[in-house]
């Protein structure tokens, strides 16, 4: 499920991992989290955000790092 609610194209933010339908990276989500930030604090950042996608964020950087 997580792997559908990320996009990565060439054309959206020249290829860099996104959640899906935004131009939101994931990167950006995890450096919120890094910096203390909860999954609350960013939807309050960006209203429009689901936590669904922000675990789907996650599971993708963890999956990446893994490989």
């Amino acid at each position: 499920m997580a792997k559908s609610l990320i996009c990565k194209k060439k054309g959206i933010l020249g290829g860099i991992p996104c959640l899906r339908g935004t131009r939101i990276p994931v990167s950006l989500v995890l450096r919120f989290l890094d910096s203390g930030e909860t999954l609350s604090d960013i939807i309050s950042h960006y209203p429009y955000l689901t936590e669904e996608q922000l675990h789907a964020a996650v599971d993708y950087a963890i999956k990446k790092v893994r490989q």
